[in-house]
């Protein structure tokens, strides 16, 4: 059966891979800029635009970090929060773990309750307005030293009750997961579930260092699995997923174009492979822009797009009544 856009857009989504950093529009950018009395290296919104075409991961990063500071008070991290919400609304995704980056605003002064509440408010209005769930992940940024990491796990301890993951993001490259062993050993002790970014830019031996030394239940992107036939294998048996992101590794190319992706092998394979749109302000698109970019690219069928979702559904870290919730909007898609 032919999938159509209306299918696509039918679906229930399931995103485990997005951080809310990286859904800073550039017209959101220059108004909070604008509120703050902040200068951007940049004279207009369209001017800001042609900086978002990255060569690579780093330079993504760098113009990551000089939007994020912008956002200066509660009220600026409630409506980054308030505005991807509304896309997810509009494209049908129903719940988000949500990836959020403290030392990125710590750094530069911002409190971390300033930073968090803002964002907890906003995805709690967006469960009562919008009825879409919501799990929030804090990040290391591994960049930076495993004794930063522990002190951003301390200031995170009053906020423990709303903040379910520890995740690890930023330059892959020469940063590797055992660089954070003692910060996700003292994570998992505090009662966190555990995932890392890992095999997007660097070797499959990553992967395996994430799920042995640091060990996670997920991994974040994954695709560069493909260079170890015996990790490829476990990680079938074992069904760890693997959130992929393909818009932003087309981007930052990992691939060279979308018809070069493995989403669809991996998906062949076996492999829980899962689709997230990464920074979806900066990669061209949120999750429907990266459901139909797929499936111009890779022609998968109906049964594929069920599979992907139940493997979303499936990963997530939130209670087993939503999951049938989920699963129940899926099938009834899916029967139509």
């Amino acid at each position: 059966m032919t999938v159509t856009t209306s299918f696509l857009k039918q679906l229930p989504k399931v995103e485990l891979h997005m951080h809310i950093e990286g859904s800073l529009e550039p017209e959101l950018m220059f108004a909070l800029a604008q509120r703050n009395n902040i200068t951007l290296p940049y004279d207009s919104v369209d001017a800001l635009k042609q900086a978002y075409n990255f060569s690579n991961l780093q330079s993504f990063l760098d113009l990551y970090y000089q939007g994020a500071n912008v956002l200066q008070t509660e009220q600026d991290f409630f409506d980054l929060a308030m505005a991807y919400l509304k896309k997810c609304q509009q494209q049908h995704v129903q719940h988000v773990e949500i990836f959020f980056d403290p030392q990125t605003h710590t750094d530069r002064g911002i409190p971390f309750e300033v930073m968090f509440n803002g964002l907890h408010n906003a995805f709690e209005q967006g469960k009562h307005e919008f009825g879409i769930s919501y799990e929030l992940i804090l990040c290391f940024l591994r960049h930076l030293s495993e004794d930063a990491a522990l002190t951003t796990l301390e200031q995170a301890k009053p906020f423990k009750d709303r903040i379910t993951g520890i995740g690890l993001d930023s330059s892959e490259v020469g940063h590797p997961p055992e660089k954070f062993k003692n910060a996700f050993a003292a994570a998992k002790a505090q009662g966190y579930r555990l995932v890392a970014h890992a095999g997007e830019e660097g070797p499959a031996q990553y992967i395996w260092d994430a799920l042995n030394l640091l060990n996670v239940e997920r991994i974040d992107h994954g695709v560069n699995c493909t260079q170890d036939p015996e990790l490829m294998a476990h990680l079938v048996e074992t069904k760890i997923p693997l959130t992929v992101c393909p818009n932003s590794n087309v981007r930052l190319k990992v691939f060279e174009k979308m018809e070069q992706h493995n989403l669809k092998a991996l998906l062949e394979r076996g492999l829980k492979v899962t689709l997230n749109s990464d920074d979806p302000a900066y990669f061209g698109g949120y999750m429907l822009e990266n459901y139909l970019n797929v499936q111009n690219a890779l022609d998968l069928t109906k049964e594929q797009w069920w599979q992907l979702t139940a493997n979303a559904i499936d990963a997530t870290f939130t209670s087993n009544a939503r999951k049938v919730e989920l699963y129940q909007q899926l099938d009834k898609v899916m029967a139509e």
